[in-house]
């Protein structure tokens, strides 16, 4: 796992943004359900649990068998609280330029475009990134199942 995290830590040190925003895929709907009103406050929520290392609230919201994909590899549920408990990703701030959210079902996915303002072994790094959070309602309660940072190119 050391190796993992030491390669997350390389990879988003070594890239840097150039603040220039692209043209979302599917702009967001102007008008929002009550579903979709949830999953986004739940979203940002979740930022700022991420921000505040609130690891007892994100393993509530993280589903058992959720997966994280960061530019430096994958993680299971622990291994992304553990990196978030212990430091070796610290969410300074979350600039959600864009959300969108589409239902199948009873899962939610959702699209968001940050720009990410994060320390990473030792190094402060700023992305844009285009972050999907899926998520599955079980029970009444919303559950993320998978949490994916794709890093967005400028021209």
């Amino acid at each position: 796992m050391s190796g993992s995290i030491l390669g997350l830590c390389v990879l988003l040190a070594s890239v840097q943004s150039s603040g220039t925003p692209q043209q979302p895929a599917n702009p967001p709907a102007t008008s929002s359900t009550n579903a979709e009103q949830e999953v986004i406050s739940l979203s940002k929520e979740k930022w700022r649990w991420m921000s505040d290392r609130k690891v007892d609230s994100l393993a509530a919201l993280f589903h058992e068998e959720a997966v994280f994909v960061h530019m430096g590899g994958t993680m299971s549920k622990n291994q992304e609280l553990e990196v978030i408990r212990g430091g070796g990703i610290q969410y300074k701030t979350v600039d959600i330029q864009e959300v969108s959210v589409r239902f199948i079902g009873t899962t939610a996915i959702l699209l968001n475009r940050i720009r990410l303002v994060a320390v990473v072994g030792g190094n402060e790094v700023i992305n844009p990134f285009m972050v999907t959070e899926v998520y599955v309602q079980q029970g009444g309660t919303w559950k993320l199942g998978s949490l994916s940072f794709t890093r967005l190119l400028a021209p």
